[in-house]
């Protein structure tokens, strides 16, 4: 089968496309012809090499979520789910191909209506805004930040606090054209990328900050937090923050601000399942935005990571077999 592997660390002319034995299930998997693969920022992260101390290597397959039809199942997984059409979560390897394995726990059939495309924008990064805006304790009337928000999790956080009831939600990002895009979604107010602009009106504090870009920038962002501030990191598409970030939290003590990362990890599968699937009908229905920047081929991902290296997605792109 075709599939895209690291061949080196670096920019992404590194990444290759190769023929690789079709992956048997095993126990507790099935096997998924992709359909639609999507593309994130941690695949980002890991093709530069960023991640290299945690293990990923040189010859890694890519790639962490899919939607397909189920063709194969291992042992002691029901046969009834050969030929339904689902989306799946493959860890951190494995979606870059024309079929990919999966637990049969981070499995969910699509309900009807929601594309591949649409599924796989929205399956990974949907529970992180959701659990990210949970971590942060957000309650309605608060002053929201979302901090990267033209990607994927931005775009589902600046959905669910504007439907939370959010005083004002607040985003940085890229261009007029983007910021435009992001109030049609439920964004109040839009900063350029150093955090400046927005209006007269313009919140100059935070309550909550959702941010995915993490990078030099982030200690200037924690000035910004309102007392009792909580501050919520679930990326680092930007880099990593100062190493020193933490004297800014000691330095504004009397103003109690939180700081927390938070990954998916951490939250048992059947509470992200049980949300991914609420999401999914809300998208299906249309209640619930998803953002497919580009469909491109499988044997493309070079240009689909050169599209994101560059800033000029918006969404999720995604590629297909």
């Amino acid at each position: 089968m075709k599939a895209v592997v690291i061949k080196t660390f670096g920019d992404a002319d590194g990444l290759e496309v190769v023929d690789l034995p079709v992956p048997v299930p095993a126990p507790g998997q099935v096997r998924v012809a992709t359909e639609a693969i999507g593309v994130g920022g941690v695949d980002a992260v890991i093709r530069r090499g960023t991640l290299a101390a945690y293990g990923f290597q040189e010859g890694h397959l890519l790639g962490s979520e899919v939607a397909g039809r189920v063709t194969a199942v291992g042992e002691g997984v029901d046969a009834s789910w050969i030929g339904r059409r689902v989306w799946a979560f493959t860890g951190l390897s494995g979606g870059y191909a024309e079929q990919a394995v999966a637990a049969v726990e981070d499995v969910l059939v699509l309900p009807d209506g929601l594309t591949g495309p649409e599924a796989v924008a929205l399956g990974g990064s949907g529970v992180v805004a959701h659990f990210a805006l949970e971590r942060a304790r957000f309650v309605p009337g608060e002053t929201v930040l979302v901090r990267g928000a033209a990607g994927s999790i931005g775009i589902t956080a600046v959905q669910l606090a504007a439907r939370g009831g959010a005083g004002a939600v607040v985003v940085t990002t890229s261009s007029e054209e983007r910021g435009a895009r992001l109030r049609d979604l439920g964004a109040t107010h839009v900063l350029d990328r150093s955090g400046e602009g927005g209006g007269a009106d313009a919140p100059s504090g935070f309550d909550v900050v959702i941010d995915v870009v993490g990078g030099p920038q982030l200690p200037l962002v924690l000035d910004r937090l309102n007392s009792d501030g909580r501050y919520v990191a679930v990326g680092v598409v930007g880099g990593q923050p100062p190493a020193d970030f933490g004297t800014r939290l000691m330095e504004s003590f009397r103003k109690s601000l939180s700081f927390a990362t938070f990954s998916t990890d951490t939250v048992p599968v059947p509470d992200r399942q049980a949300v991914r699937s609420t999401q999914f009908a809300a998208a299906a229905r249309g209640d619930l935005r998803t953002v497919v920047h580009q469909v491109l081929p499988l044997d493309q991902a070079v240009t689909a990571h050169r599209e994101m290296d560059a800033g000029r997605v918006f969404g999720r792109i995604v590629l297909a077999p």
